[in-house]
């Protein structure tokens, strides 16, 4: 076994004093890295990152097995790996469409930070009446995976963002409401979207088809979901096929905003998060509240604060 390092570790060495050329090597390594890094990125959160880890554990036991000479399991391996590019597109077909449809429109954000805000607390708004009713809702927020796939089965709606509108799709009386709405690039694409349903059997008890397929979405796309539960009113999110229930408004409102900022990118601590809301005063309280003896300028900063 050491006499097979050693000549693997001679022939590597061989190939790269004779064949590195430094400048074009360099340009070379830095491209594939940014171009590996992009894809890591696009299928994080998803089932797609499973499946990698597996490949990789294989090619990892296909070369053990070179090395300490296992024929069975290295020729096993081998006829397996042999079709890699075939397997590869095969498992990663929908990332890979979705992939190509980034590529395609490109990097830029359709939506402003002012739009994107305002579409939250519509978001937040909406859930929050949902829930005070005990209506059921589930809202889909799309950030880079495409939702193409599962859109094809709901109903166009091409609409601004606004309670109002959310609110009346999840009615019990609305055709819609047993779906998802989809937000699309700032506006709610589709209605009645149905999802796939997860697999997984440790879900909490009490969770029903909502909940399943919010988590069935966010394993297979980076997509953010919004469930509002028709027995219990309860408000969850899930992400990454993580979920975590009992959320109110003001840490609904938080969580949404560190999420799609990038400054959160899974749900643990969510559930302790806390959030200390101050109702504004009145005018006149707040004339009140303003000491006498302030001097102008002092005076002037507390205006200019409040």
């Amino acid at each position: 076994m050491i006499e097979t390092l050693w000549g693997l570790l001679k022939e590597l060495a061989s190939y790269v004093f004779t064949n590195f050329d430094p400048a074009r090597d360099i340009i070379d390594i830095t491209l594939v890295t940014i171009a590996i890094y992009w894809l890591l990125v696009l299928i994080r959160g998803t089932r797609a990152i499973q499946i990698l880890v597996g490949l990789i554990v294989l090619f990892a036991v296909y070369l053990a097995s070179a090395i300490f000479q296992l024929v069975t399991v290295n020729a096993l391996l081998d006829n397996f790996l042999g079709s890699a590019v075939i397997i590869v597109v095969i498992l990663f077909q929908h990332d890979i469409r979705r992939a190509l449809a980034r590529v395609g429109r490109g990097f830029f954000p359709s939506v402003s930070a002012q739009e994107a805000s305002q579409i939250l607390e519509e978001v937040v708004r909406a859930a929050q009446t949902l829930s005070q009713r005990t209506v059921g809702a589930l809202i889909v927020l799309e950030r880079d995976n495409q939702l193409d796939d599962q859109l094809e089965t709901g109903t166009e709606v091409d609409a601004t963002v606004t309670k109002e509108l959310l609110i009346s799709l999840f009615m019990p009386y609305s055709p819609l409401h047993d779906g998802a709405a989809v937000i699309q690039q700032g506006r709610i694409a589709h209605a009645g979207c149905i999802l796939p349903l997860t697999l997984r059997e440790d879900l909490p008890e009490g969770v029903g088809t909502r909940h399943r397929a919010a988590v069935g979405i966010t394993e297979e796309t980076d997509a953010l979901v919004i469930v509002v539960s028709e027995e219990t009113g309860s408000i969850s999110v899930v992400l990454g096929g993580e979920m975590v229930q009992g959320l109110d408004a003001p840490r609904l409102r938080v969580a949404l905003r560190e999420i799609l900022s990038g400054e959160r990118t899974d749900l643990r601590n969510l559930g302790e998060l806390t959030v200390s809301v101050e109702p504004e005063p009145a005018p006149e309280e707040a004339a009140d509240a303003e000491p006498a003896s302030a001097p102008p300028e002092k005076a002037g900063e507390l205006q200019s604060a409040s």
